[in-house]
């Protein structure tokens, strides 16, 4: 660190841009930015390097078949266990299960130690993470008027309530379509909805003819040659007539549902505002209304408007867990609406949680573990680390100098893969603050004099060095 004193001033500017600046930024947050799928072949067999993932192919290909078993429906009342060392790639497989299956796949995670909440019930939050990982796709067939905002004129009226001021009385809008336009006149509660959604004039929208909702589907391609100061989308001209019959198709989660239905909006008035920011606070759903929205539900289904998506629920360190949790889980599983459960966990045989005398493989009952599909993580070797942190160092945008590919790899198989990636921002701060673009060996060096890794730390301690 002597260097960084002759160049103190540049620690005060900021640091250069990464070269990938969206991927850097994101990858603070998300550590598995890299993670694109399962990387696998047609024929279901993995691709050495593929999709982000470096190693793991007996976790991966089996993960693949439970895709298949997933998207073909035949996954119901079983489980998913991914069990293996800290740092071998477990959240990467489920998050890669869940690209495999799409975006339109609800997807959600946990933590095991989540359920422990001061205002609700663990059964309640296990139940509510399993709501929401089951989708309902309804497709309605609307009246809408649809096109180009030619006009957008609102006519004002004397207010009858007050001699001050002017109320909108009703707002004329033209529509345009490819086969003709339109003018529609308006109540003044749809005036209020295009000012919310920021409609102007060259705007393509609909309108639903029931409800009065108001949707801006983007700018039209008319305008696409004009320079505006933002970023816009641009959508042809609709076709057919500005009246018509649409279908569309909406996705919701069963624990969006159960929320509206449990806190309903009341009045607009100031009162009604301020009661909803009172009452702020989670809010259990009773079983009873669970059950009428799963009896509409399935009125829509059986009608053919509606269609459920079961999703994935994730619940990392599964072994937070108690005993309630676990007979819970039993019975949500055997639900006929249950969603894929993917659970994992870093623990051999420990003491289920919640009991004194229970001892148990991964520290979950038996009864549970033989509903499950394991599948083994494996740890990873030197190669496999640099390889790793070579794809991590694209995505963060930094620059590693010669040899030190090699030290991170070394260091992760002494130590961990986590260790090794965590070292590569504050080493990246230590080169900057000494004047470089790229992270030498002797940055790494100093690392591990400023830091420790877990065994280190672990065996210290063990020997009685710091007491």
């Amino acid at each position: 660190m002597a260097s960084s004193s002759s160049t103190a001033p540049v620690a005060h500017n900021a640091l250069p841009p990464p070269s990938v600046p969206s991927a850097g930024r994101s990858s603070r947050i998300a550590p598995h930015s890299h993670i694109k799928g399962l990387g696998l072949t047609p024929e279901g067999l993995a691709n050495v390097d593929g999709a982000g993932f470096i190693g793991q192919t007996n976790a991966r290909e089996a993960c693949g078949v439970i895709v298949d078993l997933i998207k073909s429906r035949k996954f119901s009342g079983r489980a998913l266990l991914l069990a293996g060392a800290p740092g071998t790639g477990k959240t990467a497989l489920a998050l890669a299960v869940s690209h495999e299956l799409g975006s339109k796949v609800p997807f959600c995670p946990m933590v095991g130690s989540e359920v422990y909440s001061t205002e609700v019930k663990k059964t309640e939050v296990l139940a509510e993470s399993f709501r929401r990982a089951i989708g309902l796709r309804i497709k309605e067939t609307k009246e809408v008027y649809e096109g180009e905002v030619t006009e957008l004129t609102p006519t004002e009226s004397e207010n009858p309530l007050s001699g001050y001021g002017k109320t909108v009385s009703h707002v004329v809008v033209g529509l345009k379509t490819i086969k003709g336009t339109k003018q529609l006149r308006l109540d003044p509660s749809i005036y209020e909805a295009i000012l919310k959604e920021k409609i102007v004039v060259g705007d393509v929208i609909y309108i639903e003819a029931n409800t009065g909702a108001v949707k801006r589907v983007g700018r039209s391609d008319a305008y696409a040659s004009s320079f505006d100061l933002e970023s816009e989308t641009y959508v042809p001209l609709p076709k057919g007539d500005v009246h018509k019959k649409k279908e569309l198709v909406q996705d919701v989660t069963l624990g969006d549902l159960d929320s509206a239905n449990a806190r309903p909006q009341g009045g607009q008035d100031i009162m009604s505002v301020m009661g909803s920011l009172v009452k702020s606070g989670r809010t259990e759903v009773t079983d009873k209304l669970r059950r009428e929205v799963n009896k509409i539900v399935k009125g829509y289904v059986d009608q053919g408007v509606a269609e459920v998506v079961p999703g994935v629920v994730f619940i990392d360190e599964v072994h937070m867990l108690d005993i309630e949790c676990f007979t819970y889980l039993n019975a949500l599983l055997e639900s006929p609406m249950a969603p894929t459960v993917i659970f994992a966990t870093n623990r051999g045989r420990s003491l289920v949680r919640g009991t004194s005398d229970i001892v148990s493989p991964h520290g979950i009952p038996v009864d549970l573990l033989d509903r499950c599909m394991i599948v083994k993580t494996e740890s990873y070797t030197r190669e496999q680390v640099g390889k790793v942190v070579h794809l991590r160092t694209i995505v963060e945008g930094l620059k590693l100098g010669p040899n030190v590919l090699d030290k991170l790899a070394a260091e992760g198989e002494k130590t961990s893969l986590r260790y090794a990636l965590q070292l590569l921002t504050p080493a990246s701060i230590l080169a900057t603050l000494a004047g470089r673009t790229q992270i030498e060996a002797e940055d790494i060096g100093e690392m591990n004099e400023l830091f420790l890794d877990a065994k280190t730390s672990a065996a210290l301690i063990g020997g009685g060095k710091f007491l």
